[in-house]
């Protein structure tokens, strides 16, 4: 009697951890189809604020909103009113002296350092200043994103003396660690916005 209750046991046992294994199997795939079908999950862990600003900066100075938006995340986070160690303000965190170059633009009238705070101004100019990287790195993304870091003259220096090749396969060569970093996180942000909120 004792042997029979033993394996009546032994079999519960057996169902209930199979049980189990069916419910834990049936969960993660459940939120694998979640994952891979609804793109509100992803938006949701992946968000870009200041979108309709982001969008209109692009638009207007010819730049993907979504790497924008990319630079954006690491820079700050969307947060517009930090500023860091080194002194750079803002969403898009730009240095007082680029952004004042910037600013003697026609176009910025009527603006000043104080106002670097203002998402939608901040948004503007590191616009801007993107494109102009850009056009002068032949619009090689790699060396416009690593020079937005590290400064247009610090990455000129690096190619010209063949220290980096631009590209983003050989971005370990980049001499300062936080333009690596940079460089390889802001390509990492890009690509995940462009796959969830599609290409420009």
């Amino acid at each position: 009697m004792v042997a029979v209750w033993g394996e009546i046991m032994k079999r519960r046992k057996k169902r209930r951890l199979w049980r189990k294994r069916w419910f834990l199997l049936g969960l993660v795939l459940l939120i694998v189809i979640l994952l891979n079908h609804f793109k509100w999950i992803e938006r949701l862990m992946y968000p870009i604020e200041y979108r309709e600003t982001i969008y209109q900066a692009a638009e207007q100075y010819g730049v993907d909103p979504l790497l924008i938006g990319a630079i954006i995340r690491v820079e700050s986070n969307f947060r517009p009113h930090i500023e860091s160690s080194k002194g750079a303000i803002g969403i898009m965190q730009l240095m007082p002296a680029t952004a004042e170059e910037l600013l003697e633009r026609n176009e910025f009238k009527g603006y000043s350092r104080e106002d670097l705070t203002d998402p939608e101004l901040n948004i503007r100019l590191g616009t801007l200043y993107i494109r102009q990287l850009s056009e002068w790195f032949d619009h090689n993304l790699p060396v416009t994103i690593a020079s937005y870091n590290a400064g247009p003259g610090n990455v000129r220096g690096w190619l010209n003396s063949g220290i980096w090749d631009g590209r983003a396969e050989t971005a370990k060569k980049i001499p300062f660690q936080e333009t690596r970093n940079y460089v390889k996180k802001v390509l990492y942000y890009y690509d995940k916005y462009q796959s969830i909120y599609g290409s420009s």
